[in-house]
């Protein structure tokens, strides 16, 4: 039986389902996905395989294309959060992990282009963790 993941953005207008295994989940430190992000990386899932059906909020979607590029960024024009796009034609469906409601029953794959990581992402296992706001 086929697998299904639920997800959503943030504010709840865009809605979606994909049936089907993710392949891969790879975390890029790349200066694209740092900006995509405003984070040291993105959190990808990849899958070839996979279907997406959009439950809600299909026109709420805005992407945005860096030209000259395969680097594409699909997200809620209400509230901004990153979702899923398809890529290579419709060949590759591309999830960001965090647009995904609940677990996810994969690990990450790999770190990738971490020669392009943020000089300050070594020093991360260095900070104070907090279970909530610090204070």
């Amino acid at each position: 039986m086929d697998q299904a993941t639920c997800g959503s953005c943030q504010c709840g207008a865009v809605r979606f389902e994909i049936r089907g295994a993710f392949e891969s989940f790879f975390l890029c430190h790349c200066s694209r996905c740092r900006k995509d992000t405003g984070s040291a990386h993105a959190a990808n899932l990849f899958s070839s395989s996979a279907t997406i059906t959009w439950l809600s909020g299909r026109d709420r979607i805005t992407g945005f294309r860096i030209p000259g590029t395969r680097h594409v960024k699909s997200f809620c024009s209400v509230c901004g959060s990153a979702l899923p796009n398809l890529q290579m034609d419709g060949a590759l469906l591309v999830a960001p992990a965090g647009s995904i409601d609940g677990d996810v029953d994969i690990q990450p794959t790999a770190h990738i282009c971490l020669s392009s990581r943020a000089g300050w992402e070594d020093a991360l296992g260095d900070a104070p963790r907090f279970d909530g706001l610090p204070g």
